[in-house]
């Protein structure tokens, strides 16, 4: 491949492979080389890994995941001509595999083989909170993620109780994951630039030791905590009652049983409490067909 169509000069790349950056796709392609070591180095990549990387794009971090020890690698490229370049580019290395497909749809048998999984990307900005919802569902098959957010977004996924970005969001990730790792990427660092910073962010799944709720909670749990973030700034009380649709006098017995003050508000409470609330309003959620198989 000519020098002028590196991955990290994207224009003329992207020219050669006949694709224009797209907005409602998120596209913002990395171009710093020392950023994409920093992210790859995160990653800390042994032989017996199989690793996947969404939205390759170019290849700027392929490149360097590639030249590491691993077992497999599996790319996992939306727009057909870059996953076409990619083939190309990679064609003489047997551990690379290109899927053209969008990672929201495809199919997690085939692209999570084996339990030493590790996940790398840039994501896509407008659809990256979904992606890592998506990657939360297999977390036990996961060891270790390296993955880039628009700035705002990552500041929400490692917020904790009490901080202004403490969403529900926040509460989710905490469910499955510990962040031991963060660090901001410039907007210059992108092509096209785009109008706000990116951060990396290394997560690593909460195994049966630190796992905060049994498997047969989650669904309890996660019920518990779209409805007491349904309606921003109001009382843990009033955000149950819009949420779940129960009668306030069981809202509040399950509120007391959880020691938790029904004028809380759920930016304050962390993942225990949540927890705890889904345990003591178990009953009235299954007998409310809100969880699944119950």
């Amino acid at each position: 491949m000519a020098a002028s169509e590196s991955s990290s000069r994207p224009r003329p790349a992207l020219e050669a492979a006949g694709v224009r950056p797209s907005k409602s796709r998120g596209q913002n392609f990395l171009t710093s080389a020392a950023v994409a070591e920093r992210i790859v180095a995160a990653a800390e990549l042994e032989a017996s890994d199989d690793v996947i990387e969404i939205g390759p794009g170019l290849g700027i971090l392929t490149e360097r995941i590639a030249a590491r020890p691993h077992r497999q690698l599996t790319l996992i490229e939306l727009d057909a001509r870059l996953a076409s370049r990619l083939r190309d580019k990679f064609a003489g290395d047997g551990s690379v595999r290109v899927i053209n497909a969008d990672f929201l749809e495809a199919d997690a048998a085939e692209i999570f083989a084996t339990p030493m999984t590790k996940v790398i990307g840039n994501l896509p900005f407008n659809v990256a909170a979904a992606i890592l919802r998506r990657l939360s569902e297999t977390s036990n098959r996961i060891s270790r993620m390296v993955l880039m957010f628009q700035r705002e977004v990552a500041a929400r996924i490692r917020a904790r109780a009490g901080d202004d970005q403490y969403s529900a969001l926040s509460v989710y990730t905490a469910m499955y994951w510990e962040i031991d790792l963060h660090f901001v990427v410039a907007a210059g660092s992108f092509h096209p630039r785009p109008k706000v910073n990116a951060e990396v962010l290394r997560f690593r799944p909460r195994r049966a030791e630190s796992k905060l709720f049994a498997a047969d909670e989650e669904q309890a749990v996660l019920s518990v905590v779209r409805a007491s973030f349904s309606a921003p700034r109001k009382t843990i009380r009033n955000s149950l009652a819009h949420g779940l649709a129960l009668d306030a006098e069981k809202i509040a017995s399950a509120l007391g049983a959880a020691g938790i003050k029904p004028d809380a508000r759920a930016e304050t409470l962390g993942v225990g409490d949540f927890v705890r609330l889904a345990r003591a309003l178990g009953s009235e959620l299954r007998s409310r067909f809100l969880i699944q198989g119950a």
